[in-house]
């Protein structure tokens, strides 16, 4: 059944809902966050939509037909392609809204521009701008976050190699987005994710070692991990810490003795202490080695990214917990323009109006678009025919296929990483 658009207070626009409505659930939540209705509801929109909302309803103008495209003017940093997530969040949001939405499959990875220059269209939604203007805000916000942290994650994905990598980000973001970080970072590449409810959405088990504070606790790092081995089932991995009261190699073989099917050792040696990281990592292989656990693998954490990650490998490292370059990725820059009012081609300043239809290259993963849906572009830097890029994601509100998993969109994100031309 449609959503109903919210009706607004003549004597208060600020909010869809009238005065009355409110409840103490609205003014003294326990914690700082939106709940699924406020989404929903247009709360968590910025207030001048709907005040346009109110004016097109009060001007008789709710019905007024537009085309509407999701961009990026440009991506941040010295990033010269994105990881496009979020997409599921947004379809959930336009549900039941009067409204067909066209777009890239999540876990595209995408230019800013097409070859021609133009910006690509990652997302095109037609109906009424009336069934969508309070979502304007959240929509952005939903990719640019989850984008941001996607493409973070493949960018480590792609420095990591084919070692394994988890993500250790959700204590430096706040907890309401947990699950939002964890899905994303998995998208992006990480082969699992640490919090518990992250975890369970995505259908997995969470990933994690232990704490620095459960060795402070017994005292001293040998007390602690045969704990740790007494205690935790077979089903968690033999990793220990082994650098928290003295030398690194020292409390990693300190760990190989106490344990006896010992899998790894993870390092998280703070920064005051580091020194040459790689040099440290090859030191502790050096001597796992020499007393005869080859078989003990080496876990990194702490400030990693894709720049500290690959001197790391070539060191010795087996694998990485990689946390706050990744939760505290730059948003990506979404920005969302009406192209067509009333069937006719419009823009403001800046943009290109009117309809276009979404290309890309097989081989060199290229975009181009076309203003008729029967052009076929070929590629400027290969020279092969484009294909249709864009599908069909929403008909009048409903789906037109079922939601895809996150494994699945992750296979779709490493394959396209696994091109030499990224």
């Amino acid at each position: 059944m449609p959503l109903s658009v919210p009706t607004l207070n003549s004597s208060n626009p600020l909010h869809p809902r009238k005065e009355a409505e409110l409840t103490n659930a609205d003014t003294e939540r326990r914690f700082f966050i939106a709940n699924e209705e406020d989404i929903l509801q247009g709360r968590t929109t910025d207030v001048y939509f709907a005040r346009t909302l109110e004016i097109l309803r009060a001007k008789g103008m709710m019905g007024l037909k537009t085309a509407a495209e999701i961009t990026v003017s440009k991506l941040p940093r010295d990033w010269k392609w994105g990881v496009y997530c979020g997409l599921e969040e947004v379809l959930r949001l336009l549900e039941g809204r009067d409204v067909d939405v066209w777009g890239l499959p999540e876990g595209t990875l995408f230019q800013s521009r097409t070859q021609s220059g133009i910006r690509l269209p990652l997302m095109t939604i037609k109906g009424a701008y009336s069934q969508f203007c309070l979502h304007e805000s959240p929509m952005l916000g939903m990719l640019s976050h989850s984008s941001g942290v996607a493409t973070m994650a493949a960018r480590c994905r792609k420095a990591a190699g084919t070692l394994p990598m988890i993500s250790f980000g959700v204590r430096r973001a706040h907890p309401a987005i947990a699950p939002m970080l964890d899905r994303s970072s998995y998208i992006g590449g990480c082969d699992g994710v640490s919090s518990i409810l992250g975890a369970e959405m995505l259908d997995r088990p969470a990933d994690g070692t232990m704490p620095h504070a459960l060795i402070i606790m017994f005292g001293e790092p040998a007390a602690a991990f045969k704990a740790f081995d007494e205690v935790m089932g077979p089903n968690v991995p033999r990793i220990v810490l082994a650098d928290t009261f003295s030398d690194e190699k020292a409390e990693a073989l300190v760990a190989a003795e106490a344990i006896e099917h010992l899998q790894g050792v993870r390092l998280d040696t703070p920064a005051s202490r580091r020194g040459n990281f790689p040099e440290i990592v090859r030191e502790v292989r050096w001597g796992l080695d020499v007393h005869g656990h080859r078989d003990v693998k080496i876990i990194l954490s702490g400030g990693l990214d894709e720049t500290s990650i690959p001197p790391l490998v070539k060191a010795g490292a087996d694998g990485f917990g990689v946390g706050s370059s990744i939760s505290s990725a730059p948003g990506v820059d979404f920005a969302l323009d009406l192209m067509e009012r009333d069937g006719r081609p419009v823009a403001k300043r800046g943009k290109f109006g009117g309809r276009k239809y979404v290309h890309r290259c097989p081989d060199c993963l290229g975009f181009e678009v076309t203003t008729s849906e029967e052009e076929v572009p070929k590629c400027r830097d290969c020279g092969r025919e484009m294909i249709r890029a864009e599908v069909k994601l929403l008909e009048r509100g409903r789906r037109t296929a079922a939601a895809e998993k996150a494994d699945t969109i992750r296979t779709r994100v490493l394959e396209q990483l696994s091109r030499a031309v990224i």
